[in-house]
């Protein structure tokens, strides 16, 4: 390392502060740069003058994490011919770290060129190892879909929770039914969506005969279920057994639903069309890898994609361990003497995009029976008395990082013992 160049990057919207310096800390410039095309390359006319000089055997560049304001500098240096001949690494770290590693600094102003300074330092002292680079566009186009299919499930998710607290106010009897007693397996299918929306009160579905009901749940559900009869029997039952309400009420309770139903519906029509989206771009991107995941019974397409979109290559990580670090799947020590405290707390440093589809690909595993997670899910789920679910799902995800980091590394399919 002692014949690299080290180079920070302090990134704002229309400014980059570039700071270089060599392994002995001799700066050679720390200036502000546009943040434009013209700006990189006369950064980079720069650097290929300091290098053609002294002869540095690599680059190493370092910037902040600043969301899409990093994407276009990141992605023009790792990508640029001039400095990929460099052997050029860039990296776009947490801003956690570099804010911790600037606490090693005594009365450090708080400047865009100091700034740029300590991640040029963060990089020469080596920090950088244990990290992986920029993944570059192929990859970064994938991570564009797979995030915000997560950020779209989660608005599906708030939207669902919300829409029950108004299913309450004007439906009780179906939000207090128990699992048997329910008319719909699913609250949000199709079939349920539509009687909520059919019907403007609850008298109405109490003074409709079975008949009547059931002939409306036959056409809705497009004839799919076997016995339209008892699934109209619990719904008038559900109907009967709720609290009435006035008209102005129920009036405004069920414009809220509608809207909601509306919601949920276009957003679970954006998630359809992002599924296709995934599925067209993650082909051709590390197939192997993509296969190896998909081998896991209960792992699908979708799935598969947005873990390869979080890790990239697992080259980057050392072990199973920094893999479960990386997407907060860990528990981090608290020890006092002899003590030794038992309940320990997610890290808030970690990839909630990675620990999002790892959770999600567990409970898909238990769904589909896979019985190397769904075993091992069970006897965790029986070993407490508290958050026996949420535990034992986390254990489990925990696991499924260990199997998921073998496969990968021996570069193989899952294989299921005989």
């Amino acid at each position: 390392m002692t014949n690299y160049l080290f180079i920070g990057v302090d990134i704002s919207l229309k400014s980059n502060q570039i700071c270089v310096m060599n392994f002995d800390q001799q700066i050679f410039f720390n200036l502000k740069f546009p943040n434009t095309p013209d700006g990189c390359e006369d950064a980079i006319n720069r650097i290929n003058i300091l290098c053609d000089t002294y002869g540095f055997e690599k680059i190493i560049v370092v910037c902040e994490a600043t969301g899409v304001y990093s994407f276009h500098f990141a992605n023009y240096f790792s990508s640029h011919e001039l400095l990929n001949n460099l052997h050029t690494e860039v990296y776009c770290i947490n801003a956690h770290n570099s804010d911790k590693y600037r606490e090693s600094f005594n009365d450090l102003e708080k400047t865009d060129s100091s700034d740029a300074k300590i991640l040029a330092d963060f990089a020469r002292v080596g920090r950088t190892k244990n990290l992986h680079p920029f993944k570059g566009s192929q990859f970064l186009a994938l991570q564009r879909l797979t995030r915000m299919r997560f950020h779209v499930a989660q608005n599906l998710a708030h939207e669902k929770v919300y829409v029950l607290n108004n299913l309450y106010l004007g439906f009780s009897g179906l939000i207090l039914a128990d699992k048997d007693s329910k008319p719909f397996s699913d609250m949000f299918s199709s079939t349920s969506c539509e009687v909520l929306d059919h019907f403007d009160s609850l008298d109405q579905i109490v003074n409709s005969s079975i008949d009547e009901l059931s002939d409306f749940i036959s056409l809705a559900g497009k004839n799919r279920f076997k016995n339209p009869c008892n699934n109209a029997s619990l719904l008038s039952k559900a109907a009967r057994n709720s609290y009435r309400l006035d008209k102005i009420t129920y009036d405004g309770i069920n414009v809220a639903i509608a809207s909601s139903l509306s919601i949920i519906k276009c957003l679970d029509n954006e998630i359809k069309t992002l599924d296709k989206a995934i599925l067209q771009t993650v082909k051709g991107l590390s197939p192997h890898a993509f296969s190896i995941l998909t081998s896991i019974r209960g792992i699908g397409q979708v799935y598969a994609a947005g873990i390869l979109a979080e890790i990239g290559s697992i080259d980057f990580f050392d072990n199973d361990s920094s893999l479960a670090k990386y997407a907060g799947l860990y528990w981090n020590r608290s020890q006092s003497g002899n003590l030794e405290k038992e309940d320990k707390k997610f890290s808030r440093h970690s990839n909630k995009y990675l620990r999002y589809y790892i959770i999600e690909a567990t409970e898909s595993c238990l769904k589909f029976g896979f019985p190397f997670i769904s075993d091992f899910y069970h006897k965790k789920y029986d070993e407490v008395t508290k958050h026996k679910h949420k535990r034992a799902l986390v254990l489990s995800a925990r696991k499924l990082i260990r199997l998921i980091d073998g496969l990968l590394r021996k570069n193989q399919l899952y294989q299921p013992l005989d």
